[in-house]
């Protein structure tokens, strides 16, 4: 089903109407749409840069622009359409890193898909996911330790191993074996969060999910710290910097009653 998922995809792309402009201008177009929030032309950019020269960076920022769309759909209503846009950027990373495995940004576009179709799942779905994303966070890690987004998704898989209910743990360990299982854990969750915003310190959701890891360990101090930058910041990072703010207003009205 996903083979025939991405070979009706790529068609499509295939023989969409030629463009007047070269594949590295709508490259150049997809990636300036990117940096002004604009994801679903960047997407629509990059798509005709597959249907000119189906390339690796063609198809990971693809991935990369898909997930951006597909997580703007909030709601259950939305649910279907969601996952199938998720799938398809899943799909898309897969032939990436498959076109170049030993490049990072392929790793982490799968890594990104999967990660964002994990959080609209239930808790057992999520485990059976657990696997494929850390190994995927891991090779992208492995050839580039800085990457902000890889640091994030790899903190992120941490903290929501760790937040799995007993139930859920005790089927992971069964799933999964209880050694995978014991990989995870808070400070790494910290470690790899505090990372990624010093490598992207204004990138807004690095910080929000740093400080929602610091409420877990109820180190309230720094979580305020964080959640007040979240506010700080323009909200010119991502295109759900917004939502990002709005939870992070949430969460320190939430926090301040308890000030001394």
């Amino acid at each position: 089903m996903r083979a025939t998922l991405l070979l009706l995809s790529m068609a499509l792309a295939a023989t969409a109407p030629a463009a007047a402009q070269t594949y590295d201008e709508l490259i150049a177009r997809g990636d300036s749409l990117d940096e002004t929030l604009d994801p679903a032309g960047a997407l629509e950019a990059y798509r005709q840069a597959f249907a000119t020269n189906q390339t690796y960076a063609a198809m990971w920022k693809f991935s990369v622009a898909q997930v951006d769309v597909a997580k703007q759909l909030v709601g259950n209503e939305h649910e279907d359409l969601r996952d199938s846009l998720y799938e398809v950027a899943r799909l898309y990373a897969e032939a990436a890193v498959r076109a170049d495995s030993n490049d990072a940004e392929g790793h982490f576009a799968y890594a990104n898909a999967l990660g964002q179709l994990s959080r609209t799942r239930g808790g057992r779905e999520r485990v059976r996911f657990a696997r494929e994303i850390y190994d995927a966070t891991a090779r992208a890690l492995a050839l580039n330790p800085d990457h902000p987004g890889a640091l994030h998704v790899m903190g992120a898989w941490h903290a929501e191993i760790r937040r799995l209910s007993g139930v859920t743990r005790f089927f992971a360990r069964t799933l999964l074996g209880a050694g995978f299982m014991s990989r995870a854990s808070r400070d790494s969750a910290v470690v790899h969060l505090e990372r990624s915003v010093a490598n992207e310190p204004d990138y807004l959701f690095h910080r929000l999910e740093l400080a929602q890891v610091y409420l877990d360990l109820d180190r309230d101090d720094d979580a305020r710290r964080e959640l007040e930058m979240v506010l700080s910041l323009p909200p010119t990072s991502d295109v759900m910097d917004e939502t990002h703010q709005a939870e992070a207003r949430r969460l320190l009205a939430d926090l301040r009653p308890n000030e001394r």
